[in-house]
């Protein structure tokens, strides 16, 4: 399991967003605990603010009528008021969504680094096991969180791979320390590969062996791009020519191509001259086409070193459509050719939706699956529901924690049991400047295994302390 970095401290700051969440046995009993903690917000002085408990009332647990609210210290008594209380009887299983190439952007999650411990650890953990190369993607994402400019594109493989993949499993880390226990893993393209570590399929290390030996290969392939159409593959299959293939089927009527640069954009002046819609992908490689066909086959010679396990949880494949089998789990080929064959994404949360209602939460930049699904009829009817964690364009820092934030209540106002602590984080935890040795952040030997971390009792994760000499006020249940 991850534990939060060593390198941090107590962070009491009224202006930042934080959460509220209460709750009752039924709509009067809310009501109830709404009207004590209004007045309790009229008169907390504003630095009191970050140590109020995340949920109450703190001595029973929650009830099944909920309601939340995303705010600051300024802004509480008025969110409160304004609150909606929703009921909870049955939440749907959460299933964690897992984006690949094209959903990067510059500072990706970036607000979050720093500011939340497992998040921050599972950043680092990733990035020190990158070795030499993992000091300059950090730096070129964290430069471009600051508006600077990298010194490597964000869209170059060599930056966008690495980094989606750090902060895919680092989201999903995140929710998985709020207590969420994923039913289902589904991962989109390079998000795959974050899946099968959090399934234990193979190990944190060895999974970034596999990205460095991923991108490595890719490089060495001519320079491609892909692009995202508003057409069925069908529709599509007349103008492809020579290795511009169908890369991925994303949702109905939303394929996306990739080829090389110069038939591709053959094709794409072609598609647009027919009235189709045609939008370039933020990638330089042409992934999930015949083009990348010596990239797969060097990557497959490395992959047979590699550890490779049956997975732990259900884990759906978007290079089959269907739930990840044993034999495909263990085998090096079918890893290795996720860099020619098509995403199969619709076809995959298909069979994820025909399980059961899910809530499905997007761990990821850009709500690019988010969008996809809610075009699914199960999400459309209101059975299922698809829940981004971070915005859906560039913003500012503030924003990534705002948007977790307001994920987190939904989850919770779902009906999940989350941990207190582990949400309170998020506004009462800094760190360090210093934030090297990140490999001693993760237990050895099963470090990337959440499938026994998903045990792990609540009593065993580590606890957010109030700021210095700022004490915690307390929230009794009525008539308490």
């Amino acid at each position: 399991m991850l534990r939060p970095l060593k390198h941090g401290g107590p962070l009491a700051d009224p202006d930042a967003p934080r959460l509220l969440l209460w709750s009752g046995r039924d709509e009067a009993d809310e009501a109830a605990v709404r009207a004590v903690l209004r007045p309790l917000l009229d008169g907390l002085p504003p630095e009191a603010f970050p140590a109020l408990p995340a949920t109450v009332p703190c001595e029973r647990a929650p009830g099944p009528v909920r309601a939340s609210a995303v705010t600051t210290a300024g802004g509480a008594p008025a969110a409160v008021d304004g609150a909606k209380a929703v009921t909870a009887h049955h939440p749907r299983p959460v299933a964690l969504l897992f984006p690949g190439q094209g959903s990067q952007h510059l500072g990706m999650a970036a607000g979050l680094y720093g500011r939340e411990p497992v998040f921050t650890a599972a950043v680092d953990a990733v990035l020190a096991l990158f070795g030499e190369d993992g000091p300059a993607v950090r730096a070129d994402w964290l430069a471009g969180a600051a508006g600077g400019a990298p010194a490597v594109d964000i869209d170059d493989v060599r930056r966008a791979q690495p980094l989606l993949f750090a902060v895919d499993y680092a989201l999903g880390r995140m929710v998985i320390g709020w207590g969420v226990r994923p039913a289902a893993l589904l991962g989109h393209s390079a998000g795959e590969l974050v899946a099968a570590v959090l399934a234990g399929v193979v190990s944190l290390p060895d999974a970034v062996t596999m990205m460095r030996e991923r991108v490595r290969h890719a490089v060495r392939i001519p320079p491609g791009g892909m692009l995202a159409v508003a057409a069925s593959e069908d529709t599509l299959r007349p103008y492809l020519r020579g290795d511009v293939a169908v890369a991925a089927v994303n949702a109905r009527a939303q394929t996306m191509l990739a080829g090389p640069d110069e038939p591709l954009a053959a094709v794409a002046a072609a598609l647009r001259a027919d009235g189709h819609t045609v939008v370039a992908v933020p990638a330089t490689s042409p992934f999930h086409c015949p083009a990348m066909a010596p990239a797969s086959d060097a990557v497959e010679e490395a992959y047979r070193e590699i550890r490779l396990n049956e997975p732990r949880l259900p884990l759906y494949s978007g290079y089959t459509g269907e739930l990840m089998t044993p034999e495909e789990a263990r085998s090096p080929r079918f890893w290795a050719r996720q860099l020619t064959d098509t995403v199969w994404f619709r076809p995959a949360l298909d069979q994820l939706l025909a399980v059961d209602d899910m809530l499905l939460v997007e761990a990821g930049p850009r709500q690019t699956l988010t969008a996809f699904a809610r075009r699914h009829r199960a999400v459309r009817l209101g059975a299922s529901a698809a829940l981004p964690l971070l915005p859906a364009r560039p913003g500012p820092p503030g924003a990534d924690r705002s948007s977790v934030l307001a994920a987190a209540a939904r989850i919770w106002q779902e009906g999940h049991a989350l941990d207190p602590e582990a949400l309170s984080r998020l506004w009462t935890w800094q760190a360090a400047p210093d934030t090297s040795d990140a490999l001693d952040s993760l237990d050895r030997p099963d470090a990337s295994d959440i499938a026994h971390a998903l045990d792990a009792p609540a009593g065993t994760r580590p606890q957010a302390a109030p700021a210095a000499g700022v004490s915690a006020p307390t929230v009794s249940a009525p008539g308490t």
